[in-house]
């Protein structure tokens, strides 16, 4: 499970122009062998789960094609190699090659890992793109990680997340107050400001602490993961929008020295391969969440709801004042959540005037 990229020595030459033509066939037979990369992927989430984890088996596939089998990223899931919320530890300290995940699990070691995993009331995942590629999203990630020892890529973004599953409806912000909340990332520091009991839980436990009453409501995913997950069954009311998560991103985090030890083919290739999944990920989620969405109302007797304005506005307010305390906390929070601000504050006039409005009509009034 190590990179066997090897190094042609002077050595190996002069041999093969002794041994002759069987000799020169047998050397660059091993030299061919050693340049190729055999990287283990861990995975935080089950290539099960449409659009949230199955774009690393994607990625590896096109890795494989576009290097002509010469890089090979090895998927495991969850728990069979690495558990799912210490890929980046395992990668950080040499254990495997390659990770992919979440960013944010590191967060109480890496701060600022939480913004670029999903900021609450922040970039959607067209405008995260954007600023990932051209508004220095990935000069700020690459520096934040390098003293961790590892180079993360961007490589999978998708659609907003609901704000969660209720076992009851919310109509006001006092019903939040006590509330027991399953959450993750800079959303449960949001939750617990307005006054939720807020606990981290694997996925896997959701639904059954749903059952007994462990929790009162849980955010998980999109719709359709939540409905491979079965949320429907236990939980009735399905509050949109997703406030904490407007997109969710997973990267490929690589260990720094082994991203170092190949050449600039062989990293163009993951780059590469990476950027496509972010188009495949985004595509495929956006793709398939108004069938599930209409599937759980019609056909399993959820009630979608947005949430109230004021509550919204009180999870707007909280959210600031985390993010001030955070910034004031660590200086690399700080630099990466202005540099988020000032994008979505020049695009926004953009994004909402350049679109049409989304309680737009698909088609016009009959008449």
């Amino acid at each position: 499970m190590h990179v066997t990229k090897g190094i042609r020595s002077a050595g190996a030459c002069a041999f093969a122009a002794v041994v002759g033509v069987g000799g020169v066939l047998a050397a660059a037979t091993a030299a061919d062998a050693a340049d190729r990369v055999r990287w283990p992927m861990p995975m935080s989430f089950a290539s099960t789960l449409t659009a949230l984890g199955d774009t690393a088996p994607w990625v590896a596939e096109q890795v494989d094609k576009m290097s002509g089998g010469t890089i090979k990223l090895e998927v495991f899931e969850p728990g069979k190699l690495v558990p799912p919320l210490e890929i980046f530890d395992a990668v950080s300290e040499g254990k495997v090659e390659s990770g992919y995940a979440w960013m944010g699990y590191e967060q109480g070691k890496v701060p600022a890992s939480a913004l670029f995993g999903a900021r609450p009331f922040g970039l959607e995942p067209d405008q995260y793109a954007a600023w990932i590629y051209f508004g220095g999203g990935d000069e700020l990630l690459k520096e934040l990680y390098k003293p961790h020892n590892v180079h993360p890529i961007f490589c999978g973004t998708i659609a907003p997340e609901a704000a969660g599953w209720f076992t009851f409806e919310i109509e006001s912000l006092d019903q939040v107050k006590g509330l027991k909340f399953r959450a993750a990332g800079l959303g449960g520091k949001v939750m617990e400001k307005v006054g939720a009991s807020v606990t981290v839980l694997p996925g896997g436990e959701l639904y059954q602490a749903l059952e007994k009453g462990v929790l009162d409501a849980t955010e998980f995913s999109l719709p359709t993961v939540d409905e491979q997950l079965g949320f429907y069954k236990v939980a009735k009311f399905y509050h949109l929008p997703g406030w904490h998560q407007p997109s969710t991103s997973q990267f490929l985090y690589v260990n720094l020295d082994a991203w170092n030890g190949l050449d600039e083919q062989q990293q163009t290739v993951l780059n590469t391969a990476c950027m496509a999944g972010v188009t495949h990920a985004i595509a495929k989620a956006e793709a398939l969440q108004g069938a599930v969405l209409n599937r759980f109302q019609e056909e399993h007797g959820v009630k979608a709801v947005q949430l109230p304005d004021e509550v919204l506005e009180a999870l707007q307010v909280a959210s600031a004042e985390v993010f001030a305390e955070e910034s004031a906390k660590d200086e690399m929070f700080k630099k990466v959540y202005e540099s988020q601000l000032a994008f979505q504050k020049e695009n926004k006039g953009w994004h909402s005037m350049g679109y049409l409005p989304r309680d737009w009509p698909v088609e016009p009034p009959a008449k």
